[in-house]
C-alpha cells in the first residue's frame, strides 16, 4: 500500500541468502594488481565479502603487476595501514608476484604460489584470474597462463577467467581478442565483466518487469510511446585524458552500460532465470536493433563535445584543456542516439539513448513514456502541468522506481495535474546492498554467468556502434560542443524534438 506521503512500501527486511551464496574454496589472481581498480574496487569487494562470511577459510588473493613489491609492501599499498585487520582470515594468504606480462617466469612463480595456497590453505586447485591490466596486456597474460598450463584446471577443479572493459576497439578487435581467449579458455570459463549490471537497481529491472503482472501488459507498443536511457556524469574525464583519447563516450559508456541496461529492460521473458536463458533472450534484443548505415547515422546519432562552463566561483574547463588530451582533439564526449527494435514487441517505438560528462547531474535511469489517453474530456484549461504518464527507473543515485501520473488538485474546481508515487531503495529496504564487484566477484567464484556478458553479445553490441563510429570518423566538419554543466549539444534537443518530444531533464522527480 502506498503510504501517506506518496511513496511505496514499508521498511521490509528480506531474510537472509541461503548458503548457495557461498564461495568455495579458491585463489583469485589480480593482474594489474598495483593497478587503481585493484585498491578502489577488488579487495575492497573481497573484504566485504569476508565481514558477511561469504568466503570461506580456505580463501587467498595474489596480485600480479609490474611494480616491484613482496607481500607486505603489496598489503600496505592495497589496504593501507588497516591491513588484513579487517580480514583476519586472510593473514598469510596475500601474496604478491612481481613481474612482465610477458615473461614466462612470471607465470611459473605464479604456478609455484598457487601450489604453495592449494597446500597450505586448502584452495583445492580453484582458481580465478581476473584480468584488470590495460587492455593491450590481456592477450600478455592469457598466453602466459596458457604456457605455464594454468588454463587447465585440475579434475572437481575449476579456473576462470574475468576481463574487464574494454573488450576490443571494435567488432574486429573484438573477434580477434575472443580467437586468443578460446585458444586457451572454453566461453564457459569466461566471466567478461560490465560492473553496471553487478548493481542492485539494473538486476531489479528484471524483477520489476517479471515478477509482477501488472507491468507485463503494458510493456510493449501498443502502451509505450518511447523510452529514454540517460546515463550523465558532472565529472569530466579528470587524470583519464589519454585514456578517453582513445575510447570516447560511444566506446566508454554506450558500447557496453547502455546496450546492456537497454536489453534487460526491453527483452522478451525468459523461459527461466538460468544464466543461458536470460542471455539468450538479451542477444535476442541486441540482433533485432535495426543497424545504422550511411547518411542515414546524421539523422539518428548525435556527439558532442563539452567546453569550458559552469559558474564564475566554479567554472569548469572544456575537455581539449584537460591534461593527456589532444589540444585539436575530434573525440567525442556526448552521445545521443534514436535506436529502433524491430520485433513484434517494440516495433515502432523510438528508444533514445544518451551519455555524457560534464553534464548538469549524475544520473542513470531508464523512462517508459506512456501514450496519451486517446481521448480527454476534460477542456485544456483544468488540466494544470499534465504530462504523460511514465515509469522511471532510477539506476543512480536515489536508487529507486518512480510512477508519474495524472491526478485532481485538491480544491473546489476539477483541476488535473501530474503527481507521482516513489519507490526508494534506501527507504524501503534496511538491508546493504552490495557493491556491484562483490557481487559479480562472488557470482564468478560461484560460476555464476548470469550478470556477465557472452561472446555474442559482445559481437551484437559492436555491430550497433560500429557504423556510428566510422561514420564519425569520415566526417571532417567541426564536432558540435557543448557548455559544460548544460544538458549536451543542441543537435542533441533537435534528435528527439524532431518527433515531437522532449529529453527528461529534471531528474530529481518523475
Amino acid at each position: 500500500m502506498p503510504s501517506d506521503n506518496g511513496t511505496f512500501g514499508e521498511h521490509v527486511t528480506i531474510p537472509q541468502e541461503s548458503d548457495d551464496r557461498l564461495a568455495p574454496p579458491a585463489t583469485v589472481v589480480i593482474f594489474g594488481a598495483s593497478g587503481d581498480l585493484t585498491r578502489r574496487k577488488l579487495i575492497p569487494a573481497i573484504e566485504s565479502l569476508a565481514r558477511h562470511n561469504r568466503l570461506t577459510g580456505q580463501f587467498a588473493v595474489v596480485g600480479v603487476a609490474r611494480t616491484p613489491m613482496d607481500d607486505d609492501q603489496f598489503v600496505h599499498a592495497v589496504l593501507g595501514d588497516r591491513g588484513l585487520s579487517g580480514m583476519p582470515q586472510l593473514a598469510g594468504a596475500v601474496r604478491y608476484i612481481a613481474g612482465g606480462y610477458d615473461d614466462p617466469e612470471t607465470y611459473k612463480r605464479l604456478a609455484t604460489v598457487l601450489d604453495e595456497l592449494d597446500r597450505d590453505r586448502g584452495t583445492a586447485g580453484n582458481r580465478i584470474f581476473y584480468l584488470s591490466t590495460p587492455a593491450e596486456a590481456f592477450p600478455l597474460v592469457i598466453n602466459g597462463l596458457a604456457g605455464a598450463g594454468l588454463h587447465q584446471a585440475r579434475e572437481d577443479a575449476f579456473a576462470r577467467l574475468v576481463i574487464e572493459k574494454p573488450y576490443g576497439h571494435d567488432e574486429g578487435s573484438a573477434k580477434q581478442l575472443d580467437a586468443t581467449v578460446h585458444a586457451a579458455f572454453d566461453e564457459s570459463q569466461v566471466f567478461r565483466i560490465d560492473h553496471y549490471l553487478g548493481k542492485d537497481t539494473v538486476q531489479n529491472v528484471l524483477a520489476l518487469r517479471f515478477a509482477n503482472a501488472i507491468f507485463q501488459p503494458i510493456w510493449d507498443r501498443t502502451w509505450v510511446d518511447h523510452v529514454q536511457i540517460t546515463v550523465a556524469e558532472t565529472l569530466g574525464v579528470g587524470t583519464r585524458g589519454s585514456f578517453y583519447e582513445h575510447a570516447g563516450a560511444m566506446r566508454d559508456i554506450v558500447q557496453n552500460h547502455v546496450l546492456q541496461v537497454l536489453a534487460l529492460a526491453l527483452m522478451e521473458p525468459p523461459a527461466s532465470f538460468s544464466a543461458e536463458a536470460v542471455r539468450n533472450e538479451k542477444v535476442k534484443l541486441l540482433q533485432a536493433i535495426r543497424l545504422p548505415s550511411g547518411r542515414a547515422i546524421d539523422d539518428i546519432a548525435v556527439r558532442g563535445q563539452y567546453t569550458r562552463g559552469g559558474s564564475r566561483s566554479e567554472l569548469m574547463a572544456g575537455y581539449r584543456e584537460e591534461p593527456g588530451v589532444d589540444p585539436l582533439s575530434r573525440t567525442e564526449t556526448y552521445a545521443a542516439l534514436r535506436l529502433d527494435v524491430d520485433n513484434w514487441r517494440w516495433a515502432g517505438v523510438p528508444f533514445y539513448v544518451r551519455t555524457g560528462k560534464r553534464l548538469p547531474s549524475r544520473v542513470t535511469e531508464v523512462a517508459l513514456q506512456f501514450q496519451r489517453p486517446p481521448h480527454l474530456p476534460i477542456p485544456n484549461r483544468q488540466l494544470t502541468e499534465l504530462q504523460p504518464d511514465a515509469l522511471i527507473l532510477r539506476i543512480q543515485p536515489d536508487e529507486g522506481i518512480a510512477l508519474r501520473f495524472g491526478a485532481k488538485v485538491p480544491g473546489h474546481s476539477f483541476r488535473v495535474r501530474s503527481a507521482s508515487m516513489d519507490f526508494s531503495y534506501d527507504k524501503t529496504f534496511r538491508e546493504e546492498s552490495p557493491e556491484a564487484y562483490e557481487r559479480l566477484l562472488l557470482d564468478a567464484l560461484i560460476g555464476d554467468t548470469t550478470l556477465f556478458i557472452r561472446s555474442d553479445e559482445v559481437e551484437q553490441c559492436w555491430r550497433i556502434v560500429d557504423p556510428i563510429l566510422e561514420r564519425w570518423a569520415e566526417d571532417t566538419g567541426p564536432i558540435p560542443t557543448y557548455e559544460a554543466a548544460s544538458w549536451g549539444p543542441t543537435e542533441a534537443n533537435r534528435l528527439i524534438e524532431r518527433s515531437g518530444r522532449a529529453w527528461r531533464n529534471t531528474v530529481s522527480r518523475a
